[in-house]
């Protein structure tokens, strides 16, 4: 399962302020969203009460103005009190020279689209995003919450002929989808070094897009990701409602897989649930095979502890340390690895063997979070977000089967995951009898077992109340 960072690596703490901020960004936003907009930022340092940075382009500025600079000042003042205020300044950079093939990593846009198009580094990257060496096929614990994808990857980044184009690849965050497609890449590259791979996330598929529009040269944007062999876009629910990039996507998702090119994409959701991508999109991505990454178990969690306690060079991790933390923090893989990250080392700079007192002392704050109890009102908005219903329909006293349907489920959820009395959950339920909240989990305990679709849908929405 993906790593959001070595164990070893916590123990080196930035002196600069600028380096504990591009550290506090990638943990809230992810490395995709750091090397595609914050990467491009020279710090200047703190004048007074302002943190002074600089943008090469001005789109660049304007976009993580509009996206980023809030959190930004936050993490800037979380660093260093005396902060106030943020500002980010235009600052054009003089074109440095690379090497044949090669591309600076403070490259504009404008620079990334040769007359044709580099053929990437097998070691170091596949064209379009560098490629983690700690993501790898062997690094990933499989289960069973994960097990079809991992062997869906497998099989493309081993085998002449895959029966399935597109891969569609979901799952919330921090469940190991970037993981595997980074897996993806390095094996591709060892069994068929021949194949040209291009992995990318959405948000810079749309970024040099633009890019390629502004300087107009769309035709080598083209050549980048229509001539290839393997094409990989990562969170494509970011192109939501974004009309010319979703054109572009189209005819470029269309002339690789009418060439036998394979494509491989991931969201945090199913296609059909994507919200904002056109239909037409959506039955694409249907096409080859969609493989849900399920939020792990507890034996999975485990494995992926013990897999990352093994690299803790020089720090002993008792197993009843790993067990706690693997029962204790359950929302994602990255919230895992990290929790044994800070508790590794706190053991190595303190000097202190790591005991079970001392791993709660160090994670209170995340346990807390974790232990937080589930409301009846979460359940209520949940449900009805995910069918698409106001609050007001679901507590009224209409009976139609679209309405109906969802309360029912929601009280049903509201039986199995709250402590609630059944007389209080009726009343939370527009002040009704406690026993049509019996009928109602007596219902839907009898869909699940008839009716996959309402098994499905429950299932779902447990796992999005577990975030």
């Amino acid at each position: 399962m993906g790593a959001t960072g070595s164990i070893a690596d916590t123990s080196i703490q930035s002196t600069d302020p600028w380096g504990r901020v591009c550290r506090r960004f990638q943990n809230e936003f992810g490395d995709q969203a750091y090397s595609t907009w914050l990467d491009q930022l020279a710090y200047k340092g703190i004048d007074g009460y302002v943190a002074e940075l600089t943008a090469p382009t001005k789109f660049v500025r304007d976009w993580i103005q509009r996206h980023y600079a809030p959190r930004l000042k936050d993490f800037f003042l979380a660093e260093d009190p005396k902060v106030k205020d943020l500002t980010i300044r235009l600052e054009t950079r003089p074109a440095v020279q690379t090497a044949p093939g090669a591309q600076s990593p403070t490259a504009t846009a404008a620079s990334t689209y040769p007359a044709r198009p580099r053929q990437a580094s097998a070691q170091q990257e596949a064209e379009g995003a560098s490629l983690d060496p700690k993501y790898t096929f062997d690094s990933f614990v499989v289960g069973k919450s994960n097990e079809l994808a991992y062997a869906a990857a497998k099989r493309i980044a081993t085998a002449g002929e895959v029966p399935f184009n597109p891969l569609f690849l979901h799952g919330g965050v921090g469940l190991g989808k970037t993981h595997l497609m980074h897996a993806i890449a390095w094996e591709t590259r060892l069994n068929q070094p021949e194949k040209r791979v291009v992995y990318v996330s959405a948000e810079k598929f749309m970024f040099e897009f633009i890019a390629a529009l502004r300087f107009k040269d769309t035709h080598a944007f083209k050549q980048k990701f229509r001539n290839v062999d393997l094409l990989m876009v990562d969170d494509v629910q970011f192109i939501a409602n974004k009309d010319s990039t979703q054109e572009e996507f189209f005819h470029t998702f269309n002339t690789l897989v009418d060439n036998r090119c394979q494509v491989v994409i991931t969201a945090d959701r199913s296609p059909t649930d994507l919200e904002g991508i056109e239909d037409r999109i959506i039955s694409r991505l249907g096409w080859g095979l969609v493989a849900d990454i399920h939020p792990t178990d507890f034996e999975l969690r485990l494995g992926i502890l013990q897999s990352k306690a093994e690299q803790a060079k020089g720090v002993d991790v008792p197993v009843e340390v790993l067990e706690f933390l693997a029962r204790r923090i359950t929302s994602n893989v990255r919230e895992l690895e990290g929790a044994l990250n800070r508790v590794v080392a706190y053991a190595t700079l303190v000097g202190r063997p790591m005991t079970m007192d001392m791993t709660r002392d160090v994670l209170q704050d995340l346990i807390r979070a974790n232990d937080r109890k589930l409301t009846i009102d979460e359940i209520q908005r949940t449900v009805a977000d995910y069918f698409n219903l106001r609050l007001a329909e679901m507590l009224s006293e209409r009976r139609a089967r679209n309405i109906a349907r969802p309360r029912q489920i929601a009280m049903y959820l509201s039986k199995q995951l709250t402590s609630r009395s059944l007389p209080e959950i009726g009343r939370r339920f527009g002040g009704r009898d406690h026993t049509t909240v019996m009928h109602a989990v007596r219902k839907v305990e009898d869909l699940r077992r008839d009716d996959a679709q309402i098994d499905d849908d429950i299932c779902r929405l447990q796992r999005l109340l577990e975030c």
